[in-house]
């Protein structure tokens, strides 16, 4: 699954930090953070890839998340407290997640 172009900040890697696993991604433009972490052997649960089921919802721990999914809310994505990784990238260089 590739991720579509939305910003200036899709021309660039996006750096991962996946917190509970101690390790950090680099995520290449038009890859998403679902690809990267599975590809980095974690397992996460996704049913659809494009950001409508829910499944692949994870907590961001540190940066700010752009969101590209249909599941929350604007009050939820305001926030930024969680984030689909199927399809959404950040607005920031860096997300640490809890994964």
């Amino acid at each position: 699954m590739t991720v579509a172009a939305g910003t200036a900040g899709d021309l660039a890697p996006l750096d991962v930090v996946c917190a509970a696993a101690g390790i950090s991604l680099a995520v290449p433009p038009g890859s998403s953070v679902l690809e990267a972490v599975r590809a980095a052997g974690l397992e996460v649960p996704a049913a659809c890839a494009d950001g409508c089921c829910g499944l692949c919802e994870t907590r961001v721990l540190e940066g700010v998340p752009e969101h590209r999914d249909g599941v929350l809310t604007a009050e939820e994505r305001t926030v930024g407290e969680t984030m689909m990784i199927c399809v959404s990238r950040a607005a920031t260089s860096r997300l640490v997640l809890d994964l």
